[in-house]
């Protein structure tokens, strides 16, 4: 582990609670990346790494430095990221029983943006990221890992908890998957 971690993680256990704003400051930003990646929203991935913060916070008595501080915070991230998938998909299964029973459809307050406004490089960008988030929760998770934040597949399996072998599975499939999608929507502009 990172003496500098060790040394705000110590001082946090002592009592000095400003010491955790160390850890916060060297690693909101990176997570936050990671979290929008993951779950293509500003909005949520920020909502998920102030969770995980508070988290860290609460449990970092129960952290024993057999890894990387951000692999532990990665971790609790990527459970919160899950939790707060499963509430929407319960209350979406809310907002269909409440269409059933209307007749109509939710309404969709986002501003709609106007693609013939943006760069080429947006849009392509804006295409990968779309087809990222069509990818099922496993596959993008270790598409993001891997190719954005440059994890080995040892760090990945940890820090998922499953074996390598099927780390390098979901990756393979995730990147066929992406490759077959973004093959599509190319096909589609032309």
């Amino acid at each position: 582990m990172n003496t500098d971690d060790q040394q705000l993680i110590d001082r946090c256990r002592a009592g000095d609670v400003e010491a955790f704003g160390g850890l916060v400051t060297r690693y909101q930003d990176r997570l936050y990346g990671t979290l929008v990646r993951m779950l293509g929203s500003t909005h949520e991935a920020s909502d998920v790494a102030q969770d995980a913060f508070v988290l860290a916070f609460q449990k970092l008595d129960s952290f024993r430095g057999d890894s990387a501080f951000y692999s532990w915070l990665f971790r609790i991230a990527y459970n919160a990221a899950a939790s707060r998938r499963r509430k929407r998909r319960i209350a979406r299964i809310s907002v269909e029983a409440a269409r059933d029973q209307t007749g109509q459809e939710p309404t969709d307050h986002r501003p709609s943006t106007d693609p013939s406004h943006a760069l080429q490089s947006q849009e392509r960008s804006d295409l990968v990221r779309q087809a990222l988030s069509e990818l099922a929760e496993d596959h993008r998770t270790v598409l993001v890992m891997k190719e954005m934040e440059n994890l080995r597949y040892e760090q990945i399996a940890e820090l998922l908890d499953c074996p390598v072998g099927t780390v390098r599975s979901r990756i393979h499939r995730a990147r066929n998957e992406l490759r077959e999608k973004l093959n599509r929507a190319l096909k589609a502009e032309q």
